[in-house]
Formats: structure tokens, sequence, C-alpha cells
């Protein structure tokens, strides 16, 4: 009897070792997770995407919902949310599940401009909410201003015939790089010069006649 209670007290004492031990693990990466961006980075997380899941934010190229039938389960729609509803639920879809995702688009443009603007922008540009160009001027148009400075840029990769002048990274990655290429595919300038320090702020400069405009690593960009 006795060496049963000892076998399993040592037993118990196994199991509550093993659980510490994976309480102690770090939280972002447990379970093979990726660990998350630094508080810092001007990159928003991947994992805080809210919509990513939710219909899309493009009004459907189907039949739609006829605006006297934009109408929810239970309640009503206010005048504002109608006119964004209004072409753009398609005809078998639940208008309120249309609806929440411009508002938890607003929320994480809101949420994100909150603590970084710029990072606000560059979501937008890199379509990562996709909702938001036609959220904002219709449920949260006090981001209006994220938005215009979104419609000024473009994302990482090629850009072509891009129009002369000086832009700046919205990324303080130290990777980020460049080349403005001529019709010819030479390399009309390039960059950055020197390797950028962890916060510094990258300009492109384009010159005039640039055929492509080639990047990586620098997330979005916008007229500096």
């Amino acid at each position: 009897m006795y060496r049963r209670s000892a076998a399993a007290a040592v037993l118990l004492a196994a199991a509550l070792t093993l659980t510490a031990c994976s309480s102690d693990a770090d939280p972002e990466t447990a379970g093979g997770g990726k660990a998350k961006p630094p508080a810092s980075s001007s990159v928003p997380d991947p994992a805080d995407s809210a919509s990513a899941t939710a219909p899309p934010a493009a009004k459907p190229t189907g039949p739609v919902l006829p605006d006297a039938k934009l109408t929810p389960a239970t309640g009503s729609f206010t005048d504002k949310e109608k006119k964004y509803l209004s072409g753009r639920v398609p005809e078998k879809m639940d208008p309120a599940a249309v609806l929440q995702n411009g508002q938890e688009s607003c929320q994480r443009v809101q949420r994100t401009a909150k603590h970084d603007k710029d990072a606000a922008i560059g979501s937008i540009i890199a379509g990562e909410i996709p909702a938001a160009k036609d959220a904002i001027p219709a449920l949260c148009p006090d981001q209006q201003p994220v938005l215009t400075a979104a419609l000024t840029g473009f994302p990482d990769g090629t850009r072509t015939s891009p129009a002369p002048g000086s832009y700046r990274a919205l990324t303080q990655s130290t990777t980020c790089t460049w080349e403005a290429k001529g019709k010819d595919g030479g390399a009309l300038a390039s960059g950055p010069e020197t390797a950028p320090k962890a916060g510094d702020k990258i300009v492109a400069k384009v010159p005039a006649g640039t055929a492509e405009f080639v990047s990586a690593g620098c997330y979005a960009w916008i007229p500096a």
C-alpha cells in the first residue's frame, strides 16, 4: 500500500513538473507559431487580421439585394449603414455580415493609426484591410486623412511608370532595397546608399524617365 502511494506521488510530481515547463514557454512561439513583430515595428502584425475571413469588400458582380431588403434579422440599419450596404450585399448573404466587415475594417484602421499612422496607411496600400477604402468614407470618416494618404502610395514590389519624385518607405526594416530602371532595363538609381539603421527613414529618389521602380522588404511607399 505504501509503495503504491509512493509511486503515485512520484507520477504526480512528474506531471506537475511537465505542466510548469510548458507554462513557461514563450506564448508567442508555443505550438510552433511565429513570434509577432516588435511593438515598435511599423509593419502591422499579420496575426491582427480581423477581416481576413470576412466577406469581400468589393461590390459583387452577381445579383445583389435590393435596398428595400437591406434589413437585419433584428433591429434596423441607420441611414449611413444603408448607404454603405447599397449595392454591396450579394443576394444570398446576410447584410449584417457585410456591415460587420466594414465596421471591423474601420476599427482596425482606427486601432492601428492610434499607435502608428504609417502602419495604418501601409496596411491599406498593401491590401491588408480590403474593405477600408469603401468603409472609411461611409462608416468612419474620421479616418479619411489615413485613406487620403494611402491613395497616394503604392505597395512593395514592381511599380511601372512611377511619377518622378521622392518616396518614403513605410517600414523601419533594415533589409529594404530599391532600384529605379529605365526603358532599357538599366539602373537609373538604387538604394539605400548606406545600410540603414533600425528606425531610419528610407527615401527613394525616382528620376524622370523611370520605367520600373522595383523594391523588396519595404512594405509600401508614399510621397516623401
